[in-house]
C-alpha cells in the first residue's frame, strides 16, 4: 500500500519528467546550434533528481521518440546508437546522486564524450558517407570534431541551466517567508 508521501513523490517525479521531455522536444524542433541539445544534461538530471531513478529512462527515450515523428531519422542504425548513447548521462545521474558538484560536472563530459564517439562510430558503421576503412572511420570522427567542443559546452550550459533552476525552485518558499 503507497502512503502519501509515496503518491507525492510519484506525482512530482511524472511533473517533472513532462517538463524535461517537454523542454528536450521543443528546443529540438526549434532552430538551435549543431550539437547544442538539452537531452544530454536532462537525461542526467533526470537520473540524479527523481526519486525514482527508474523513471529518468524515459526521458531521452520519450523525448527522442517524439521528436522523431517530427524530425525522422535517416539510417535507423544511427537513430538506434543515439538511443542508446543516451542511457548513459541517465546512468552517470544515478550515479552521481550523492556526489557533489565536480563529479556530476564530470560525468556530464563523460557523457558528451561517449555520445561522441557512439554516434560518429554509427555514422560510419551505418552510414554512406564514409568508406568502411580504418581511413574512413578516421575521416569520419575528424570531421565531427568540430561539433565536439559545442556538445560539451551545450551540455554543460544545459546541466548549469537545469541545477540553477532547481536551485530557485528550491529556495523560492524560503524567498516568500522572508518577505
Amino acid at each position: 500500500m503507497h502512503n502519501r508521501t509515496d503518491r507525492t513523490a510519484l506525482r512530482n517525479d511524472l511533473i517533472l519528467l513532462a517538463l524535461l521531455i517537454a523542454l528536450d522536444v521543443a528546443a529540438r524542433l526549434m532552430p538551435h546550434a549543431p550539437g547544442v541539445w538539452p537531452i544530454a544534461a536532462s537525461a542526467l538530471f533526470a537520473g540524479r533528481a527523481l526519486n525514482d531513478p527508474r523513471l529518468a529512462f524515459a526521458v531521452p527515450l520519450v523525448a527522442v521518440t517524439v521528436s522523431n515523428i517530427f524530425l525522422p531519422p535517416d539510417n535507423w542504425g544511427i537513430a538506434l546508437s543515439v538511443y542508446a548513447a543516451m542511457a548513459v548521462p541517465v546512468l552517470l545521474g544515478i550515479w552521481s546522486r550523492r556526489r557533489g558538484a565536480l563529479p556530476v560536472i564530470g560525468a556530464m563530459v563523460a557523457s558528451s564524450l561517449v555520445f561522441f564517439a557512439v554516434t560518429n562510430f554509427a555514422v560510419w558503421a551505418f552510414g554512406d558517407l564514409y568508406p568502411r576503412t580504418a581511413a574512413g572511420l578516421t575521416q569520419c570522427f575528424a570531421l565531427a570534431l568540430p561539433f565536439l567542443d559545442r556538445t560539451i559546452l551545450g551540455d554543460l550550459l544545459w546541466l548549469g541551466a537545469l541545477f540553477g533552476a532547481a536551485a530557485l525552485w528550491n529556495l523560492a518558499p524560503r524567498i516568500a517567508r522572508s518577505a
